[in-house]
C-alpha cells in the first residue's frame, strides 16, 4: 500500500517525485521487556492502512496458530518474524520496518527489550535519529527502561518520545501518566537528550497512536503519529570529508576504483585528496555510481573514487581533505557497551574494528562503569554483561577516527573475539590519548594467536602473565 494522494490517479511520475522528496526519519523503539514495542509497530501500521490484505489474512491465521493474544488479532505478529519471537510472544532480533505518510518517510527498528538481548538493541540504535521509548504503565520505569535510555543517549540520539502503553490496563488513569512522566523527567534531566516528549497510549486498543483516544480527554497534546510527523530532527552532521575504503574495484587494466560510503561531507572532481595513513596526495578523477558518473557526492552516497595519481589505498585507508584530517592515534578513551558473558578485562586482547579498517587492541584501563539506575560512575576492574563503562583502549597501529560526538561515521567500533569472530562489544570514541608510548606487551600477530590459545584454556590470565611466561 501507499499513502493515499490526488496525484497517484492523476500523476503517477509527478507523485512518484513527490514522495523520493519526503524527509525520511529513522526511528527506534525500546523499553523494557513486555512493554508493546511490537505491538505499537503493528498499530502504526494497521491504523494507517499501510498493511496489504494479504498479510493480514497471514496475521490472522497466526494469531490462532500462537495464541499469545487468547486468539485475538495480534499486531506484533506484523514485525515479529521468527519462530522463537512468535512461540514466546517477545521479540529476540532487531526487526525494520517502512510506512511513509503524506508529511515524510519512516524507518523503524523494532528492537528486543529482554536484558539478555540489549546487543540487538544497541545495534538498532546506531543509526536512528529518533526513539520511542515505550513503559508499561502498570509497572514503570524499570531497570531496562533506563538502560535503554542510557545507551540512546550514549549513542548520540537527542529527540525521544515517552510513549506510555497499556494505559487501558490501569482503566485511562492520569495520576498514573503523570507519575510515570515525573519519574522519567528526573531520571532523564542528566541525559544528553534535548527533546523529550510524552504520550499516553493503548497500542492495542489503539489509543492515542494514529486516531485520537475517547477515553483519554484530559490528554491535550498530540497522537503519537502526529509527534512523529511533525518532530523537527536536525541533522548533525559533519561537515568534513570522510570516506573509508570498504573495497578495490580492479576490473580490467584501465580502471581501478575505491568503494565505500561517504561518511560525510561531500567530495567533487577535481578535488584533492590524501589517503590516510600513507599521506599520499591525489586529485578525484572520476565519482562512479551505479545509475552513471556524478560531479559530486555527499555522506550517505554508496561510491566508487578513481584518483588520477597510481597510489597505493587499500581496504581500511581512508580519503580526506588534506587541511582537515581525523585523529590518527594508537591509544584513545571511550564508552564501551558490552555484549557477552565472558567480561571484558584490562589486557586481554581483542580485534577491534573501526569502519572497514581491523587492527589488534585492548582495554589498558577501565576508568568507570556507569550504574544505569542512578547514572553513578563506580569504579571497576571488568565490564560483565550489557554494562557500559568508559574505558582506555591501545591498539597496534595507529588507527583514524574523529570523536563519535563529531562524527559517528567515524567515531565508532567494535569489538570482536579473536577466537570466535563473534562481536562482543560496541564503543562510541570520546577523546584521543596522545603521547602514551605502547607497553611492553604489544605483541605481534603471531604473538597474539598464540595469546588467544592460551586465553582459551587459561582464562583468568592477563597480557602480562602470558608474557612473563
Amino acid at each position: 500500500m501507499t499513502t493515499s494522494s490526488n496525484l497517484i490517479a492523476s500523476d503517477i511520475e509527478a507523485y512518484l517525485k513527490v514522495h523520493e522528496n519526503k524527509d525520511m526519519l529513522r526511528i527506534l523503539t525500546c523499553g523494557s521487556v513486555d512493554d508493546g514495542k511490537s505491538t505499537l509497530i503493528g498499530r502504526l501500521l494497521f491504523d494507517s492502512k499501510m498493511i496489504f490484505e494479504d498479510q493480514m489474512a497471514a496475521i490472522e491465521k497466526d494469531s490462532k496458530r500462537f495464541n499469545t493474544t487468547d486468539n485475538a488479532f495480534d499486531l506484533a505478529l506484523l514485525v515479529d518474524g521468527l519462530q522463537s519471537e512468535r512461540e514466546q510472544g517477545i521479540t529476540i532480533d532487531v526487526a525494520y520496518r517502512y510506512f511513509a505518510t503524506e508529511q515524510r518517510k519512516f524507518i523503524i527498528a523494532d528492537t528486543p527489550g529482554h536484558e539478555q538481548y540489549t546487543r540487538n538493541m544497541a545495534t538498532g540504535a546506531s543509526t536512528c535519529d529518533l526513539a520511542i521509548i515505550l513503559i508499561d504503565a502498570r509497572h514503570g520505569v524499570q531497570v531496562q527502561t533506563r538502560r535503554h535510555s542510557f545507551i540512546c543517549s550514549q549513542l548520540g540520539i537527542k529527540h525521544v518520545i515517552i510513549a506510555i502503553n497499556k494505559m487501558d490496563a490501569v482503566d485511562y488513569d492520569q495520576s498514573t501518566y503523570q507519575k510515570i512522566k515525573k519519574e522519567y523527567r528526573e531520571f532523564a534531566q542528566d541525559l544528553s537528550f534535548t527533546d523529550v516528549r510524552f504520550v499516553p497510549i493503548s497500542a492495542l486498543k489503539g489509543d492515542n497512536v494514529v486516531n485520537e483516544s475517547k477515553q483519554m480527554t484530559w490528554y491535550p497534546g498530540s497522537t503519537l503519529l502526529k509527534l512523529l510527523n511533525t518532530v523537527s530532527v536536525t541533522q548533525e552532521r559533519s561537515d568534513s570529508f570522510r570516506f573509508q575504503v570498504q573495497y578495490v574495484n580492479r576490473p580490467n587494466l584501465d580502471f581501478r576504483g575505491f568503494c565505500g560510503n561517504i561518511g560525510s561531507g561531500e567530495i567533487r572532481v577535481g578535488d584533492t585528496v590524501v589517503a590516510l595513513p600513507s599521506g599520499k596526495e591525489s586529485r578525484i578523477k572520476s565519482i562512479v555510481t551505479f545509475d552513471g558518473e556524478l560531479e559530486k557526492a555527499g555522506a550517505g552516497e554508496a561510491v566508487t573514487l578513481t584518483l588520477e595519481d597510481e597510489i597505493d589505498v587499500s581496504r581500511g585507508d581512508m580519503l580526506v581533505r588534506p587541511h582537515d584530517k581525523p585523529h590518527s592515534v594508537s591509544h584513545f578513551e571511550a564508552d564501551v557497551v558490552w555484549m557477552t558473558e565472558e567480561p571484558l578485562c584490562v589486557d586481554r586482547e581483542y580485534a577491534i574494528k573501526v569502519g572497514s579498517k581491523s587492527v589488534y587492541g585492548y582495554a589498558d584501563a577501565i576508568n568507570h562503569r556507569v550504574d544505569v539506575n542512578t547514572l553513578e560512575k563506580q569504579p571497576a576492574g571488568q565490564l560483565e554483561l550489557n554494562e557500559i563503562g568508559n574505558c582506555h583502549f591501545a591498539v597496534t597501529e595507529p588507527i583514524q577516527f574523529d570523536a563519535y560526538d563529531v562524527n559517528r561515521s567515524t567515531g565508532s567500533f567494535i569489538v570482536i573475539d579473536r577466537l570466535t569472530n563473534v562481536t562482543v562489544g560496541a564503543g562510541m570514541i570520546r577523546n584521543s590519548i596522545e603521547g602514551q608510548k605502547k607497553k611492553s606487551h604489544d605483541f605481534s600477530e603471531f604473538e597474539l594467536e598464540m595469546n588467544a590459545l592460551v586465553r582459551k584454556h587459561f582464562p583468568h590470565w592477563g597480557a602480562k602473565d602470558i608474557s612473563k611466561g
